[in-house]
């Protein structure tokens, strides 16, 4: 065994030289420059990055000073979820998921879930979920959110109402496709605007967007349109907008928001979307290719997102887990990893969270 252990981005185990992951540093850095547009990390922050990645301790952290907010996505589900879910299958409350978190785990923040995490199947329980979280703001003291994916995959049949995109493109009708994209994300965004303000008027701290994007440059425009809703219904609403990729997928191709198109948009450019829209805090995103090591998904993540920061009038809170940040894509993340991604993120990209 030679070299330094590092990951490769499917959680394997690898070991290489120091000029192999300074290549590879080089490389994803690159990598993420000529994708999005943006300058590539100096070449002190690439030696900084090679200091985090080739440190010998298993665990590395931040330096004392340099901590930031911690929040959850998915919520109590990471701990009574089965492995299907990327749980730990624990029997407990919603109630008690959440205050194990707070007073047991430590976390700064913590947010309500439903099992299915997505605005279309919380709608017609909402009644439920306004009632645990009036119960649990009683019981808890940290921030409490709630926690829905936009997910407007769901809206398209056979589970909602609206045709298929990908069904009618492989038939040639691409106007009709067009135009079913653009019906899901109204109706996605009056669904937005919905749940969120029945969820605050329950009492919650606010309301985290994840996974924003996830079914194309329609499901961004939506919920940017939700967003905006909500926020002249509910203007003291915290209001988070995390994203699902780097890079704003174009099923759709010519949807606008604000005048601007919103397809091949990267985090610097997202994230002025999501201020006009009147949200408080941006996850920006970057995905782990499973087939590069940890030093180059890193680099091509740290360089995305210190992009994203430098322009950004929104606190940043990036996105970081399983297949995201430059984390590898395994169901339990290994912590020599996750801790190096989060590290580097906070010194060198500068996130005001994780």
């Amino acid at each position: 065994m030679a070299g330094y252990t590092t990951r490769r981005g499917d959680g394997a185990t690898l070991f290489l030289s120091k000029e192999q992951i300074r290549d590879d540093i080089e490389a994803g850095a690159a990598d993420a420059a000529d994708m999005g547009g943006v300058k590539m990390i100096s070449s002190d922050e690439m030696e900084r990055l090679m200091e985090i990645v080739c440190a010998k301790d298993k665990i590395v952290s931040v330096q004392r000073g340099n901590e930031v907010v911690l929040s959850y996505d998915i919520g109590q589900l990471d701990m009574t979820g089965d492995n299907g879910n990327s749980g730990g299958g624990v029997p407990a409350s919603r109630l008690n998921g959440a205050l194990v978190h707070e007073r047991t785990l430590c976390a700064d923040t913590f947010e309500l879930a439903h099992s299915d995490y997505s605005i279309k199947p919380t709608k017609p329980v909402i009644a439920n979920e306004m009632n645990d979280m009036e119960v649990i703001q009683n019981n808890i003291i940290i921030p409490y959110f709630y926690g829905a994916m936009p997910n407007m995959g769901l809206y398209y049949k056979p589970d909602g109402p609206f045709g298929n995109p990908a069904d009618l493109m492989r038939e040639f009708k691409i106007e009709e496709a067009q135009q079913q994209a653009e019906a899901a994300a109204k109706h996605l965004s009056r669904d937005i605007a919905y749940v969120a303000t029945k969820i605050f008027s329950a009492g919650s701290d606010g309301f985290n967007f994840d996974t924003t994007g996830s079914a194309g440059d329609a499901d961004f425009v939506g919920t940017l349109h939700g967003v905006e809703q909500l926020r002249q219904e509910c203007p003291d609403a915290n209001i988070m907008l995390g994203m699902a990729g780097e890079n704003v997928m174009g099923i759709h191709g010519e949807i606008e928001y604000d005048g601007q198109v919103v397809a091949g948009m990267f985090p610097h450019q997202q994230v002025k979307l999501a201020e006009k829209a009147g949200a408080d805090v941006f996850g920006p995103v970057s995905n782990t290719n499973t087939g590069k090591s940890l030093a180059w998904n890193l680099a091509r993540a740290v360089t995305f997102v210190k992009a994203c920061t430098e322009v950004s009038r929104l606190p940043v809170h990036v996105n970081m887990g399983m297949g995201v940040g430059g984390i590898p894509m395994s169901e339990t993340p290994p912590m020599d990893a996750v801790t190096r991604c989060s590290k580097a993120m906070v010194e060198i990209a500068h996130v005001d969270g994780i």
